[in-house]
């Protein structure tokens, strides 16, 4: 994307995002695209549900964790979280993934060397985070058939709550504790691709909120639980192909410089100033492709990136530029029942057989 495509991309989320989360005026001009956009999705949903389209299903349990708003929510740390706990417990999970941004028109198995530009930036991202398969496919039920075929136990689709085509046994909705729904309006005078009233049948919501407590009075609610996350940040690592991490209090002497090209960069700054940083903030649209110039600050200051973004940055790294990795963290009553849960359909699947 040029930079001027990427400037005007980038004004129109921040504008649309000041509609969605802050009250900016917008939303009324935009409602009858919603009202079409919420009978297709409605029309389409019942559809699914009542045989007039068809669900394919693969040989092994799907899981699906995605969202009910557009941009970034944790649903990645939690399936990379999700998948290194069930690994624990001897389960053969594999990966699923859309590969946005990608240029793909096959189901690939992505490794941490994969291109992004190929395969997406957050299918490289969970390919580097575990040890599981991933398979980056535009079409889900390819995708997981890819994975099947692999040998998996169970698979984990890393979004596609709305993808009805791929079966699935239990579904996860992650929520932004911070911004919650926003306005509550469908796309795209809201940041909803389906009304409220799809939570009511979706087996769990995870709820990141940056405190790690639920709120008092919690408005979502999934059917078999809700549970609480909160994202945490470790060591920063350098890039460019040289040796060395520092915690985050190693760059309190300077401003840095915050790179963030996801679905909520603002998350990913607080972070970084909770953490006692002074930051420069350099927000880019979601999955943008970096290319050196984007990067190229006058002072030396410190460049410090989301991991989603460093994949993207490693060809053209300097001793300047830190990966800032973040984790997920559950309750420990929540992540036990949502492992155990998970965890449950693959030993039942192996009984079975």
């Amino acid at each position: 994307m040029s930079q001027g495509g990427a400037e005007w991309r980038g004004g129109l989320e921040r504008w649309l995002n000041g509609v969605w989360y802050e009250g900016r005026s917008g939303a009324g001009w935009l409602w009858p695209l919603s009202a079409l956009f919420g009978t297709v999705v409605a029309l389409r949903s019942w559809g699914y549900r009542h045989g007039l389209y068809r669900v394919r299903r693969v040989g092994v349990p799907v899981v699906v964790i995605g969202n009910l708003t557009v941009g970034g929510t944790g649903k990645t740390p939690l399936t990379l979280w999700l998948a290194t706990e069930l690994a624990r417990r001897g389960v053969g999970v594999g990966i699923l993934t859309r590969g946005y941004g990608g240029r793909l028109s096959i189901p690939t198995h992505v490794r941490a060397d994969s291109s992004p530009a190929e395969v997406g930036d957050e299918a490289v991202l969970l390919a580097a985070g575990t040890s599981a398969p991933v398979v980056a496919s535009p079409d889900r039920v390819a995708g997981a058939a890819l994975l099947e075929s692999l040998g998996v136990e169970l698979i984990l689709s890393d979004d596609g709550l709305q993808h009805y085509a791929l079966g699935r046994e239990l579904e996860v909705a992650v929520i932004d504790g911070d911004r919650g729904l926003g306005n509550g309006r469908l796309l795209p005078a809201g940041p909803l691709r389906e009304s409220v009233e799809r939570l009511s049948r979706t087996d769990f919501v995870v709820v990141n909120a940056a405190s790690g407590t639920l709120p008092s009075a919690l408005p979502w609610r999934g059917r078999r639980g809700t549970f609480c996350m909160r994202l945490e940040v470790a060591d920063a690592i350098r890039l460019g192909g040289l040796e060395g991490a520092r915690p985050l209090g190693g760059f309190v002497d300077d401003p840095v410089h915050g790179v963030a090209a996801i679905g909520h960069p603002e998350r990913f700054f607080r972070m970084l100033r909770e953490a006692g940083l002074r930051v420069i903030e350099h927000p880019f649209p979601d999955h943008h492709a970096f290319v050196a110039a984007d990067l190229e600050f006058a002072d030396s200051n410190a460049i410090l990136m989301t991991s989603k973004d460093a994949v993207k940055c490693r060809q053209f790294a300097n001793s300047r530029m830190w990966e800032v990795p973040v984790h997920a963290s559950l309750a420990p009553e929540g992540g036990v029942l949502l492992v155990e849960r998970v965890a449950a359909l693959a030993r039942k699947t192996t009984l079975t057989e």
